[in-house]
C-alpha cells in the first residue's frame, strides 16, 4: 500500500475556509517590517494566508484580520498595493 504525502492546509483570513497551502497566497511581514505577497510560500517572516480572491481580501480588511495575524498596523496604501499585486498575480 503506497504512502500518501500529507497535504499542508492553511486557513484563509477572509472566508475562514481550510484549503491546500499551494492554492493560497501568503502575505508576509518580513523581519524588517515590510509587508508583501509571497506567491511561492518561501519568503522569511511572519505569514498569513488568503485565497486568491479579491473578496477574501476585502473581508480580511473589514475584519482587520491581517493586522491581527501579522501583529502590526497596516496602512491603507499597503492594502491597495496588495490588491493590485493579487489582481496582477492571477
Amino acid at each position: 500500500m503506497p504512502v500518501q504525502k500529507k497535504i499542508p492546509m492553511r486557513q484563509c483570513l477572509g472566508c475562514r475556509e481550510q484549503k491546500a497551502k499551494k492554492d493560497m497566497i501568503r502575505v508576509v511581514r518580513s523581519p524588517e517590517g515590510e509587508i508583501s505577497l509571497d506567491f511561492r510560500g518561501k519568503a522569511s517572516g511572519r505569514g498569513a494566508y488568503l485565497c486568491p480572491d479579491p473578496d477574501c481580501l476585502k473581508k480580511a480588511v473589514r475584519a482587520r484580520a491581517l493586522e491581527r495575524a501579522l501583529e502590526c498596523p497596516i496602512p491603507a496604501e499597503i492594502y491597495e498595493k496588495l490588491r493590485e499585486q493579487m489582481e496582477a498575480g492571477e
